[in-house]
């Protein structure tokens, strides 16, 4: 698993510079058959590098431009008349890899019609369920610096995101490597370069692996401790949901395997806590006020969790 992680990080970093953990998180959510909401200033590769990523696992990729004007069908897909029958016209959901570009700039019901596919991995068109390919993995990107003209994400739609991953500006060595990449143009020409280090196999069985990591009861304990924890900051208006640990244990599960170890320990919770619970918990509105981040009562409450030895 430790050879894949690299293998994959190596094959992403012909084009995308300075993001190896960001790959490997990404990678993680798709062996738990998770999903990853990217956020970041325009600009700092995050289409680049959900496209690179499918290319390196051999995964077909599709990207959906949201816009306000888009239909849920223009998502899932909807019946047509072909020969005086009606038949399904599958939408850019059924693929193996989505890019959600902007997912804040269409409406709610058309946010809302990832929800079934996501939590699913299918849609339903006229009543009849239509399976989406497995593995089906969404990366959906925002932009934190403009809210005009968005529709941010409802609560519910951001618990069913495994995890949200901030993408800052790269420090100067990693743009100055960014400018020697070969280009076309202003395209990035290494994106041809990537190929894919796995197939179906190898995917089947690196999920398993995965879900057959160890976990000791203290471990389950200091997880629902952290959990528990979010609930009670007087800065949090909503907590944590029991979710939410669901999909930390099983990061951790990840982070541990991919790291070569076949148990999770607690370090491996706090390495995927900020990432897991940074979009679950809401502000109360003075906590706002005062430039409290999620991430700032994510490390409040690691820190005053006590960490099992």
């Amino acid at each position: 698993m430790e050879d894949l992680r690299d293998r994959v990080v190596a094959e992403v970093s012909k084009v995308v510079i300075g993001l190896d953990d960001v790959i490997t998180k990404i990678l993680a959510a798709l062996l738990l058959g998770g999903h990853v909401l990217l956020e970041g200033p325009p600009g700092v590769a995050k289409t680049l590098l959900a496209n690179a990523t499918a290319r390196a696992v051999g995964l077909p990729f599709r990207r959906l431009q949201f816009t306000p004007d888009m239909l849920p069908s223009d998502v899932t897909g909807t019946m047509t008349l072909r020969a005086g029958d009606l038949t399904f016209r599958p939408g850019p959901v059924f693929t193996n890899v989505l890019l959600a570009d902007e997912i804040n700039r269409t409406p709610p019901k058309t946010q809302a019609a990832l929800l079934e596919a996501m939590q699913e991995a299918r849609v339903t068109i006229e009543g009849e369920p239509h399976a989406l390919p497995d593995p089906f993995l969404v990366v959906a990107t925002q932009n934190p610096i403009e809210y005009e003209g968005t529709y941010p994400l409802p609560e519910a739609q951001l618990d069913r995101f495994l995890m949200k991953l901030d993408i800052a500006y790269p420090d100067a060595d990693e743009e100055r490597r960014i400018l020697l990449l070969r280009h076309r143009g202003v395209a990035p020409a290494t994106l041809d370069d990537v190929q894919p280090v796995l197939d179906m196999a190898a995917l089947k069985q690196a999920r398993y692996e995965v879900d057959s990591t160890g976990v000791s009861d203290e471990v389950v304990d200091y997880v629902t401790a952290i959990v528990r924890a979010t609930r009670d900051l007087p800065a949090i208006e909503l907590g944590a949901s029991p979710r939410a640990g669901v999909h930390m244990l099983a990061a951790a599960r990840a982070q541990a395997r991919l790291d070569a170890r076949g148990f999770v320990t607690p370090d491996d919770v706090a390495a995927v806590a900020h990432d897991v619970l940074r979009h679950r918990l809401i502000l109360r509105p003075e906590a706002e006020l005062e430039r409290y981040r999620t991430d700032d009562a994510v490390t409040t409450v690691l820190e005053a969790v006590p960490v099992p030895r």
